[in-house]
């Protein structure tokens, strides 16, 4: 995986405009859910997709009723494709949790 240039990563959060973007290396999302097990929910979703699938783990912060997902890729530092490929799977699997 190769760390993208800032114009890609611009270009690519215009498809994602719930992510922003912390600094050169990082970028998150708070989801936020109707109660606590419904982001627990969630979270073991996103542990499992990124153990099995990708081995690429975000950092998950848990706060009540809101679940924040930070991701960068460690060895590349910065961001990476593989950020945004997780970033859409984590969106897609929050479409289908119990909000």
């Amino acid at each position: 995986m190769v760390r993208l240039s800032e114009e890609k990563i611009e270009e690519e959060l215009q498809a994602l405009p719930d992510w922003e973007r912390l600094d050169e290396k990082w970028m998150a999302r708070k989801y936020r859910f109707k109660n606590f097990l419904a982001g627990i929910n969630f979270v073991n979703q996103v542990a499992v997709y990124a153990e099995k699938d990708k081995h690429h783990h975000p950092f998950i912060s848990i706060d009540y009723k809101v679940v924040t997902l930070k991701i960068s890729s460690w060895q590349e530092k910065g961001i990476t494709a593989l950020d945004f490929e997780m970033a859409n799977h984590f969106d897609e699997l929050y479409e289908l949790a119990e909000k």
